[in-house]
């Protein structure tokens, strides 16, 4: 990661903004589950040791972090979209709906967002899309941590009632694994029909 991981956040401020969120998502590739969205406002002495893209953290080092930034965050927002949403617009335009609902749910509402990706959402809060943002700004890593792990634990609770495609372990991705279980026993209505390697089993219990 870059050596000074506020930098985006500093010159959001410098800019006169107050209240800057970051904001990352998980599960636009999966093949089942929801997309989740976290918007993370942290306070300006934050001190977050270890901090980094989630993709890059170990289960365990992603909860501990997860645990301390509801601990120290300003305010954090979660929004969820389902997989008929997912299947009714496209993962896209879902993610970016997911976007919207979790910056909705921060108090005190932002001035500025910081957002992981090429995209922006619809809305007329000041924005700055950031590719490969979760490596380069705190608060959209902090985002990127929030999203997954609460992500995770969903896709370990729908193991629980579709244990035959083994969500606790692939969280939805297209493992070689999920992908047979999906050919033995068809999708579970947690499946995204619109995606390519499920779309071919709808005829069988979906």
């Amino acid at each position: 990661m870059e050596s000074d991981l506020w930098a985006f956040e500093k010159k959001a401020l410098n800019m006169g903004h107050q209240i800057v969120a970051g904001i990352d998502e998980a599960g636009r590739g999966p093949l089942a589950g929801p997309v989740v969205s976290a918007a993370v406002i942290l306070p300006q002495d934050a001190d977050i040791p270890g901090i980094d893209d989630s993709k890059k953290l170990t289960p365990a080092r992603r909860n501990r972090l997860y645990d301390h930034l509801y601990s120290v965050a300003r305010s954090i927002g979660i929004g969820i979209v389902d997989v008929a949403e997912i299947d009714r617009v496209n993962i896209l335009q879902a993610t970016l709906r997911s976007m919207d609902m979790a910056t909705a749910n921060l108090h005190p509402s932002p001035d500025h967002l910081l957002i992981d990706g090429i995209f922006t959402i619809a809305s007329d809060y000041s924005q700055q899309a950031i590719k490969k943002g979760d490596s380069r700004s705190v608060s959209i890593a902090a985002a990127s941590i929030v999203a997954k792990v609460t992500r995770d634990r969903m896709m370990s609770q729908a193991d629980i009632l579709f244990p035959e495609f083994g969500f606790c372990k692939n969280k939805g991705y297209p493992t070689k694994t999920h992908r047979a279980a999906i050919s033995s026993h068809g999708c579970s209505p947690i499946h995204r029909k619109t995606f390519k390697g499920v779309r071919e089993h709808i005829h069988n219990k979906c």
